[in-house]
C-alpha cells in the first residue's frame, strides 16, 4: 500500500509539470494575441525554453545521477551548430520550415548524445572534482575545435575543413560556418511552440527515467554506490545512460537556440554557459526537476522584467547572492527547523476522534 501511494504521489507529480508548462504556455499565447506581451519578453520566450531544458537535463546528471558536469555548454554546441548545418543543407530539399526545424532538432539529439557517449565512456571512471574537470576540459575544447572549423554546402554536399582559403563551394553554395565568425545567416526556424513541445519531450524523457528501473538504479548509485554495485547493479551502465540521456536532451536544445538567431558564435557555450545552467539546477533544487524548470525560467527572464533598473550588467552578482544565500539557508539546522515547524503547524491535520468503547475510528 505504501508502495501504491508513492508511486501515485510520483505520478501526480510528473502530471502537474506537464500541467505548468501547458497552463503557462497558453496564457502566454493569450498575452501574446491580445498585444500584452512586449517584442523583448517575446523575444525571450524560445531561449528561456532553451534553458529550461538544459536545467532539466543537467538535473538528470547532477542532481538525480550525482556526478558533477561543468561541460553541459558543450554538448549544446554540439547540437546547435550540426542543427544550424542540417537546416541549411536541407533548406532546398525541405521547404516546410517546421519539418526542417524537427529534422534539425534530432540530428542537435543525435551529435549531443555521440560527445556525451565519447566523454562519458572514459569520464564516468571518475568521481567527484576529477569528473568536473574533465568535463570542464571537454566543453573548452569543443568550443576551439569549432572555431577553427570552415564548414559549407553545394550541391555536391557538405565540405569541413580547417582552412578557410581551402573551403572552395560550387556555384550557388553556401558557407555555413567560418571559423570564429561561427555560424553566420542561418534560417531563423526556432519558434515558442517548438520550445514548449520540446520542455515537454523532455519532462517525459526524464521522469519517465527516473520512475523506470534504470532510474532506481541511477539513484541506487547516486546514494550509496557500494551497496548498489554489491547486488550487482552496474555502476558504468547507469551513469552513461543518465549522462547520455542528458547530452542528448542539451543539444536538443542547442539546436533550437542555434536556429532563433540568424548569427550563432562558438564562444557563446563557454564555461559561464556551464556554470549559468548549473546555477539554475542549484537554486531550483538538486534532484527537483520542476524546481529546476522554474528557477530557470524566472532567472532568464527576470534580467528582462527588471530592464528598467539596469538589473542586466549585475545578473551574475545577483545570481551568485542568490546562490549563497540558498547555500546559508540549506545548510542552517535553525531556519530549517523553523520552517519545518511552520510547515507543520500550517497543514497539520485534525487528529482523528473514536468512539468509546468501540476502539474504531470514525
Amino acid at each position: 500500500m505504501k508502495k501504491q501511494g508513492t508511486q501515485r504521489k510520483t505520478s501526480l507529480s510528473g502530471m502537474l509539470n506537464y500541467v505548468i508548462v501547458i497552463g503557462a504556455y497558453a496564457l502566454l499565447q493569450v498575452l501574446i494575441g491580445g498585444g500584452l506581451l512586449s517584442n523583448a519578453l517575446q523575444s525571450v520566450l524560445v531561449p528561456a525554453c532553451c534553458y529550461m531544458v538544459m536545467a532539466v537535463s543537467l538535473n538528470l546528471t547532477v542532481g538525480i545521477s550525482g556526478e558533477l558536469s561543468l561541460g553541459h555548454a558543450g554538448f549544446m554546441s554540439l547540437g546547435a551548430f550540426s542543427g544550424i548545418i542540417t537546416a541549411v543543407a536541407l533548406q532546398n530539399l525541405i521547404p516546410f520550415a517546421p519539418l526542417r526545424l524537427a529534422i534539425s532538432m534530432v540530428v542537435g539529439a543525435v551529435f549531443g548524445a555521440l560527445g556525451g557517449f565519447v566523454v562519458g565512456v572514459p569520464v564516468l571512471r571518475l568521481r567527484g572534482d576529477y569528473l568536473a574537470i574533465v568535463t570542464l576540459a571537454f566543453g573548452q575544447i569543443i568550443q576551439n575545435i569549432i572555431m577553427i572549423l570552415y564548414i559549407g554546402v553545394d550541391s555536391k554536399g557538405i565540405h569541413i575543413t580547417t582552412d578557410s582559403a581551402r573551403l572552395v563551394l560550387a556555384e550557388g553554395g553556401t558557407a555555413i560556418v567560418k571559423g570564429p565568425m561561427g555560424a553566420v545567416g542561418a534560417p531563423k526556424l526556432a519558434t515558442f511552440t517548438a520550445g514548449a513541445v520540446l520542455l515537454l519531450i523532455t519532462l517525459f524523457v526524464v521522469q519517465n527515467l527516473v520512475n523506470s528501473r534504470s532510474g532506481r538504479a541511477i539513484l541506487a548509485l547516486r546514494d550509496n554506490r557500494i551497496a548498489a554495485e554489491s547486488v550487482g547493479i552496474p555502476a558504468g551502465k547507469y551513469k552513461l545512460m543518465a549522462f547520455v540521456t542528458s547530452a542528448a536532451l542539451a543539444g536538443a536544445a542547442g539546436a533550437l537556440f542555434g536556429l532563433n538567431y540568424s548569427s550563432t558564435v562558438a564562444s557563446k557555450f563557454n564555461f559561464n554557459t556551464s556554470i549559468l545552467v548549473l546555477v539554475f539546477v542549484v537554486l531550483g533544487g538538486l534532484g527537483n526537476i520542476r524546481g529546476s524548470m522554474i528557477a530557470a525560467a524566472l532567472l532568464y527572464v527576470l534580467p528582462e522584467l527588471l530592464r528598467g533598473f539596469n538589473i542586466a550588467e549585475y545578473r551574475m552578482l545577483l545570481y551568485a547572492v542568490i546562490l549563497i544565500l540558498v547555500m546559508l539557508f540549506t545548510n542552517n539546522p535553525t531556519l530549517q527547523s523553523f520552517f519545518g515547524g511552520l510547515k507543520e503547524k500550517i497543514w497539520k491535520k485534525k487528529p482523528k476522534t473514536t468512539v468509546k468503547g468501540g476502539g474504531a475510528n470514525e
